[in-house]
């Protein structure tokens, strides 16, 4: 049976109202968008629609038939215009004259920029001949679990028309490309009332006269297919059945903090990954099952699928009734390393003369009965991805397991997909990644002026950041303003009050969860305070102490502690003060606060040397353009310490320096980058003053 906890059947959300007026390129978009909606149709990336058109040659003015069909890469759920393909119908055709056979297959891959329509930039899919060649107007191409979850069984084929008689035809299993466009072709031409076809271990074609035709085809398919598999599967056991019980949502939880860094810096030997995990209903229900374990060796079947999550995942042995966590970590070593050897002799045993050298053998997924699914990636989002591409993987075992026998890949079949040197040279064309890729930040005081422009700082170069701030509203600003900015993947906001020991390790705990670990830390949380010295009351020079030394403290403990666990090196970056220089009147319990924080990080900066953890100090001076510290108190004692107005205050800064120029959140976030990046691989226990030139805090 397949998973009815988002609903049994796909609505039809075609709206007449909407598409009327619409251009023929316009309801390819809204076609698509509206396929692409549902994660049940098709998982993100997947799939790909097309409409051929008539439309002027832009050379000729002739009227030409044109196939607008999803770029390689693109997202139906979010893909516009520009994310399709425009090619010339009669020259696609003209293809077939210089088809020499399967053996050359690969070489039609070059044809197909010959055909571009319009100069039209955006590269054509290996799918474009499937398309092409089905003599129906629209074309679609989904990745249902329902669907798939027939064309992964042992019987695909006698399932197939059991389900659907003649309506919907099926194909055995063939790579994607040219001679799967032809099969598709002679399968249309052989049998004309067909409304679409199931490719074996692969997905679903639909096609109509109309783009609303189209759509509701392809619906009306998984609909049939989804009840079916509710009829067919009634009263019978999933996966065999539940072995072992889920661990409450906090204990997994609190699991994955402890693991998931481990894993990370196991697996981060050559670039960093991002971790993402997942306890659904769904995953628990899967990795508590007694088939858990055959199941997942056989691997996935949908290219879709295994292109990211590897054709199979790591799982790892736990028993959630005698939870051993420590266990597990001891083990984890040496399960890594024989699921590489694995990976090595699946490489050396399928692999041909002219393949791609081996890439990354880690595994991507990592399955633990109790707890739920761990996966890692080079990035946030492709990360979470991989984890819904296996959440797709087990609705389709599900299904196939419960009503058939489920059937994966051929080894051989999917590394010929994964290494196929097509797909090798689009991973070559991708971008080169930006500096903080892989890398994960903490920011204290993320919600503040400093704090948000080196979340934004850091964010440009790639890097995930979390915000740890004490105000709540700020901090949901905050996370709001750059998640918008970078993508929710990239971002993410926790309460920390940097003075609350069990908030700091909670924050940690939860950066683990959420990212997979931690590499940088910047230690920014601060106030301000003045006062003379008879003044100043022992709450008051607590108050200074507790945030800016004992805070310091605490978060470099934590990011030490993960650090350690992942023995993949480290960068902390505390934002001290000029003051830490340089006594300013007035200002004795924050000065002599702010000169701890600086003597902190020469203590850590030895003590994390040998680890490859760096620590550095940044400096300001006078930051008063979007600080919160200068928009309370601090503000007008300063002035009167200085026996001037506050609007006076930020001229005087300016003319005291040096230099004469003013300093602002970004200068003190560019120090920050410099510090977090490669660019000071080789610093540690240094200082930054960034105040725009102040000969009383010159380092001596």
């Amino acid at each position: 049976m397949l998973d009815k906890r988002s609903g049994s059947r796909l609505a039809n959300l075609w709206d007449d109202a909407k598409a009327e007026g619409m251009s023929g390129p316009e309801l390819l978009v809204y076609r698509s968008n509206t396929l692409g909606s549902d994660k049940r149709v098709t998982n993100y990336g997947g799939g790909n629609t097309s409409s051929k058109i008539w439309q002027k040659d832009p050379l000729t003015g002739a009227d030409v038939e044109v196939l607008w069909v999803k770029g390689s890469g693109g997202d139906s759920a979010s893909i516009k215009l520009d994310g399709f393909a425009t090619l010339y119908m009669d020259k696609l055709r003209a293809l077939k004259g210089l088809y020499r056979g399967v053996a050359h297959e690969d070489e039609m891959v070059g044809y197909l920029p010959h055909c571009t329509f319009n100069l039209n930039p955006r590269a054509a899919s290996i799918d474009t001949p499937l398309h092409a060649y089905v003599p129906k107007p629209f074309v679609d191409h989904m990745h249902p679990d329902a669907i798939i979850a027939i064309a992964a069984a042992k019987d695909s084929k006698a399932l197939t028309k059991e389900i659907f008689g003649d309506a919907i035809g099926w194909l055995r299993w063939k790579r994607p490309g040219f001679e799967l466009g032809l099969w598709l072709a002679k399968f249309c031409v052989e049998h004309p009332e067909a409304k679409g076809v199931i490719l074996e271990s692969h997905g679903l074609f639909t096609w109509g006269d109309t783009p609303k035709e189209c759509y509701e085809t392809t619906i009306s398919v998984i609909n049939q297919a989804i009840e079916w598999f509710e009829r067919r599967s009634e009263g019978l056991p999933t996966f065999g059945g539940e072995v072992v019980k889920s661990l409450d949502a906090t204990e997994r939880r609190a699991i994955a903090a402890r693991l998931m860094p481990r894993i990370r810096g196991l697996i981060s030997e050559k670039s960093h990954k991002l971790g993402h995990f997942d306890d659904s209903a769904a995953v628990l229900e899967f990795v508590n099952s007694r088939d858990l374990r055959p199941l997942a060796a056989l691997g996935t079947s949908c290219p879709d699928h295994f292109l990211r999550t590897k054709i199979r995942p790591l799982v790892i042995e736990f028993d959630p009734a005698k939870p051993d966590v420590d266990a597990v970590i001891t083990r984890l070593a040496d399960d890594i390393a024989e699921y590489r050897v694995g990976y090595q002799a699946y490489y050396d045993s399928c692999k041909h003369a002219d393949s791609p050298a081996i890439r990354d053998p880690n595994a991507v997924v990592y399955l633990m009965p109790g707890v739920g699914m761990f996966t890692f990636a080079g990035d946030k989002a492709t990360a979470r991805i991989s984890g819904e591409f296996y959440v797709n993987a087990i609705n389709v075992m599900r299904g196939a397991s419960t009503v058939s026998s489920y059937v994966g890949l051929p080894a051989q079949e999917a590394f010929d997909i994964e290494y196929w040197l097509l797909e090798d040279l689009k991973l070559q064309r991708m971008p080169k990644p930006k500096s903080l890729a892989g890398q994960i930040a903490l920011v204290t005081g993320g919600a503040g002026g400093i704090g948000r422009a080196t979340a934004n700082r850091l964010l440009r170069e790639g890097a995930c950041v979390v915000l740890a701030d004490i105000d709540a509203t700020a901090l949901a600003s905050a996370n709001e303003e750059l998640a918008q900015a970078y993508g929710k993947d990239f971002v993410r906001p926790v309460l920390i009050n940097v003075t609350a020991e069990e908030q700091v390790v909670s924050g940690f705990a939860e950066t683990s969860v959420e990212f997979g670990g931690i590499d940088i830390l910047v230690s920014n949380a601060g106030l301000a305070s003045s006062a003379p010295i008879e003044e100043t009351t022992l709450a008051l020079w607590n108050k200074n102490m507790d945030i800016l030394s004992t805070g310091y403290f605490l978060v470099s403990r934590e990011a030490f502690r993960l650090f350690r666990a992942q023995k993949i090196g480290g960068n902390v970056v505390f934002v001290a003060s000029k003051n830490g220089l340089a006594a300013s009147p007035n200002a004795a319990a924050y000065c002599t606060a702010k000169a701890a924080e600086i003597h902190l990080a020469r203590c850590l900066a030895l003590e994390g040397a040998e680890a490859q953890i760096r620590v550095n100090v940044v400096n300001p001076d006078a930051v008063l353009r979007g600080s919160k510290i200068w928009t309370g108190e601090w503000k007008e004692q300063r002035a009167a310490a200085y026996k001037m107005s506050t609007d006076d205050l930020e001229e005087h800064y300016r003319s005291r320096s040096m230099l004469k120029r003013s300093v602002f959140p970004e200068d003190i976030a560019e120090a920050i980058y410099f510090f977090a990046s490669d660019m000071s691989a080789k610093s540690t226990g240094n200082i930054i003053n960034v105040d725009a030139g102040n000969a009383q805090s010159f380092t001596r």
